[in-house]
């Protein structure tokens, strides 16, 4: 499948997270874009270096000055389980706006035709690093890395998109 661009409609599929009161909530990407300027931020696993280290924190960082220019919601998203993905985003206390979601079996990351093998790392399928700008489901901004690079998907080139 080719990966998602920009002028493309993001495809409707489910992702997992742990809402305010602590429910699981399994959704369409439809229903939580639909009618709003968001920013889905894929990233391959939880609690990896570049990670948690350099990706999650700049759009924790950023999360306030994105709001500033429009953006309604900003998603985290990765190829694991919403248990390892709510644990993961309680390592960051400081945290307002990011929200935290799951591919558990990476279907939805095949529907944006993202995959990244890392099996030969002991990781299996999951996402590539990018950062998809959406405004009522349309993509207009794709920044996607190549293999284990993080060059193009940062808060920043996001901020400097829009």
């Amino acid at each position: 499948m080719a990966p998602i661009t920009v002028g493309d409609v993001v495809p409707n599929g489910t992702i997992s997270f742990f809402d305010e009161n602590d429910q699981l909530q399994t959704v369409s990407v439809h229903s939580i874009a639909a009618g709003k300027k968001v920013i889905l931020f894929g990233v391959p696993g939880a609690f990896t270096p570049t990670c948690s280290m350099s990706h999650v924190p700049g759009f924790i960082g950023k999360a306030e000055e994105l709001k500033s220019k429009g953006i309604d919601e900003i998603i985290c998203f990765s190829v694991n389980d919403p248990f390892v993905m709510k644990a993961w985003g309680k390592t960051y206390p400081e945290n307002k706006h990011v929200k935290f979601v799951a591919d558990g079996s990476g279907e939805y990351t095949h529907l944006l035709g993202l995959e990244l093998d890392l099996k030969d790392k002991g990781l299996g399928i999951r996402s590539r690093r990018f950062a998809l700008l959406l405004d009522n489901l349309k993509v207009t901004v794709a920044n996607v890395e190549s293999g284990g690079e993080f060059t193009v998907s940062s808060a920043e080139d996001i901020l400097k998109a829009l």
